[in-house]
């Protein structure tokens, strides 16, 4: 997957496994200039088609982020360990020409994270009709305190619900304002956004009472400094 980023971003992005695993999750967020997304996209069709015609077994997810500033794309990838990295990749190196030529002039601007998978917190089990995800990320102050929420909480809509909700994950490195974890919820399309579901605190709340609920929901404040949200819409034709 590291050859894969190189020829993708550094010349001058999740597969839905069924199963969620132990892994390291590959992420860069693209910011395409204005007005180039069809010639963008374009260059990523180019890219892909070369990258198959060379024999890559590469596999990457392509996604369009709904809200926000600006055209922007995510390429996610998963890694089963750091060993992945060593690997080489001659099909990225055939088709670097592409990316130089036809993907790089048309981008603003890219950031590159990282993230190991929390399978003990999560869904077991992956969609793998997704269209959208909706991604969750929070910057935190207390990661001792934060984990013991989020571990209790789904814990306990496992035992409610028969599984618990989302993915998550713990990202590794970068700057003092990034997200420290992220959870991700699938959806097979927009129409399920509109499917009322009880809060995960409303669910807690049924299952241990409103005093150990508000202890909870205190802890979770004092352990969360900042959170915020996207919707991504997956992208298909440039996925492979």
């Amino acid at each position: 997957m590291k050859k894969l980023f190189i020829a993708m971003l550094l010349l001058p992005m999740m597969v839905m496994a069924q199963t969620f695993e132990k892994g390291i999750l590959t992420m860069s967020t693209i910011t395409v200039k204005q007005g180039h997304r069809v010639q963008f996209e374009d260059g990523v069709k180019k890219w892909k088609a070369c990258m198959l015609e060379n024999g890559s077994k590469e596999n990457w997810d392509i996604w369009s982020r709904v809200q926000g500033e600006g055209t922007v794309y995510g390429l996610t990838g998963m890694m089963a360990n750091w060993a992945e990295m060593d690997k080489e990749d001659e099909a990225g190196k055939s088709c670097a020409s592409i990316v130089t030529n036809f993907i790089m002039p048309h981008i603003e601007k890219t950031s590159r994270a990282m993230a190991t998978t929390v399978p003990d917190w999560s869904k077991k089990t992956m969609a793998a009709d997704t269209k959208l995800v909706w991604a969750s990320y929070f910057r935190v102050k207390n990661g001792m305190l934060f984990s013991e929420v989020v571990k209790d909480v789904s814990a306990t809509l496992a035992s409610k619900e028969g599984n618990a909700r989302g993915q998550w994950y713990r990202l590794m490195g970068g700057s003092e304002h990034e997200a420290d974890y992220m959870v991700v919820d699938s959806y097979n399309g927009y129409a399920a956004l509109d499917v009322e579901i009880p809060g995960a605190f409303e669910v807690y709340e049924s299952v241990h009472g409103k005093k150990k609920t508000e202890v909870q929901r205190e802890k979770w404040r004092n352990a969360v400094d900042v959170g915020w949200s996207y919707i991504w819409e997956h992208k298909p034709e440039l996925s492979n």
